[in-house]
């Protein structure tokens, strides 16, 4: 009889723990559970009254040049406007218009090793930017925009030229986007 009672005892005692902590636990179920996502990969373009984009061909203007380069950024500044908003790309007369050009294409030693030799170097792109919102001038400027990127200078850059522009690339035409409509 007295194993039964304390048995029972037990029972309670566990319920009663798990009741306590029946609202920790929800909690803590909901909060890893519920996550909030918000995407920055969209424009905050008033569509009632901005439909074109007109954007022009960015001219190498670098006294260094790599020759797929300018057909790169072109075709990718074109399609992330393209992949991320509803506007239509126009030759002319765009309500929103985007020129400029390619000013920069570098390389220079970033790090030196220990025997005093260079061990990375940087490849950079630094491309001039004008963009004009022909509904609100207010947002119009001029800005120059720089990404860049390292290798070792173990490897040669023919080998990862191609590689490394395209992901330079990548990382201006999202700043131009950011800056241009992404508005945040």
């Amino acid at each position: 009889m007295d194993l039964m009672k304390n048995n029972i005892n037990r029972t309670k005692g566990l319920r009663g723990v798990v009741f306590a902590l029946l609202p920790l636990l929800l909690t803590c179920v909901l909060l890893f559970a519920c996550s909030v996502s918000y995407k920055f990969n969209g424009a905050s373009i008033d569509y009632t009254k901005t439909k074109t984009i007109q954007i022009n061909d960015f001219p190498i203007r670098s006294t260094y040049v790599w020759g797929p380069m300018a057909s790169i950024f072109n075709n990718e500044l074109k399609d992330i406007y393209a992949n991320h908003t509803r506007l239509v790309q126009v030759k002319r007369n765009g309500d929103l218009k985007i020129e400029g050009e390619i000013t920069q294409y570098s390389q220079r030693n970033k790090s030196v090793s220990s025997e005093g030799y260079s061990a990375q170097t940087e490849l950079s792109i630094t491309v001039n930017v004008r963009f004009i919102n022909n509904k609100n001038h207010s947002e119009d400027f001029e800005r120059q925009f720089t990404a860049s990127q390292s290798y070792e200078t173990t490897r040669n850059l023919s080998s990862v030229q191609e590689e490394l522009v395209t992901q330079m690339v990548k990382d201006l035409t999202e700043q131009i986007f950011n800056a241009t409509v992404a508005n945040w």
